[in-house]
């Protein structure tokens, strides 16, 4: 595949810690497109400075689909490659990319993803695997919980090779975005649920993961173990019980949110 006809978008917001890692394997993209919600910690310097072509566009945010649909107006070549702005891509995988040869029915490409801890992978992650590389003309993205996904006509294969999700900013930021999008995953979650009790039908069905949150508080104990002993995170070190910490944490704050929502009643 031809680099040149792939261009990098990347959704920012306050990613003074982040975006210069993001940007450094992409110095083969003739442009980036950073779609930015008001950034004001110095993003955008760190962005053009970090890369000769980056291209950047404001937006007020509304929601992340609806970020990375303007986004894809703003696009010219025939792929993209969708990015969150603490996504790191190896040299394998830029390698690997490069050595596609796509037929006319396969309109994407899935990655899966190695979560770092202070620049250091640890061994697995509940992050799931996602479309990043995929035809523009094909795709088309929706709010999906408090995130988001694309939605590509077209096969979907698979890439051996994976991307870094290295997220530097402090903790307590973290903490925040987490409440705020237990917020928004309760009441998608509950919308799903109560639909399917009055035999409404939805085109949205509830993971396994998910009925386990609706439980309320079994979904906390499970992620601990689960990511400790099951998937061996125990192993990395402060690292891992670092990871696995935030995911219970996240877990826990689901739960108290889905409470409140369901009090409301």
């Amino acid at each position: 595949m031809d680099l040149a006809e792939i261009t990098p978008l990347i959704l920012t917001f306050n990613e003074k810690e982040n975006i210069a890692c993001t940007l450094e394997p992409l110095s083969w993209a003739r442009e980036v497109v950073i779609v930015d919600s008001g950034s004001s910690d110095g993003t955008l310097d760190i962005a053009r400075s970090h890369h000769p072509n980056v291209r950047i566009v404001s937006r007020p945010f509304d929601s992340f689909a609806s970020q990375c649909n303007f986004g894809l107006t703003q696009i010219t070549t025939e792929w993209v490659l969708s990015l969150d702005a603490d996504y790191v891509l190896t040299s394998e995988l830029v390698a690997e990319i490069q050595k596609l040869d796509p037929p006319s029915d396969v309109a994407g490409y899935a990655a899966e993803f190695r979560y770092c801890i202070g620049g250091k992978p640890l061994r697995s992650t509940v992050y799931p695997p996602r479309t990043v590389l995929y035809r523009k003309e094909r795709a088309r993205y929706r709010d999906e919980g408090h995130g988001h996904r694309v939605v590509v006509e077209g096969r979907i294969e698979k890439l051996s090779g994976k991307i870094d999700h290295d997220d530097r900013k402090p903790l307590i930021r973290w903490f925040r975005e987490q409440k705020r999008y237990a917020k928004i995953e309760a009441k998608h979650l509950l919308r799903i649920a109560r639909s399917k009790e009055k035999g409404a039908g939805s085109a949205e069905e509830l993971s396994f993961q998910d009925k386990l949150r609706l439980k309320i508080f079994f979904a906390a104990p499970a992620m601990f173990f689960y990511l400790l002993f099951i998937r061996g995170l125990i192993l990395d070190g402060w690292r891992g019980c670092v990871y696995t910490f935030q995911r219970t944490l996240a877990e826990l704050l689901l739960s108290v949110r889905l409470i409140a929502e369901m009090l409301k009643r």
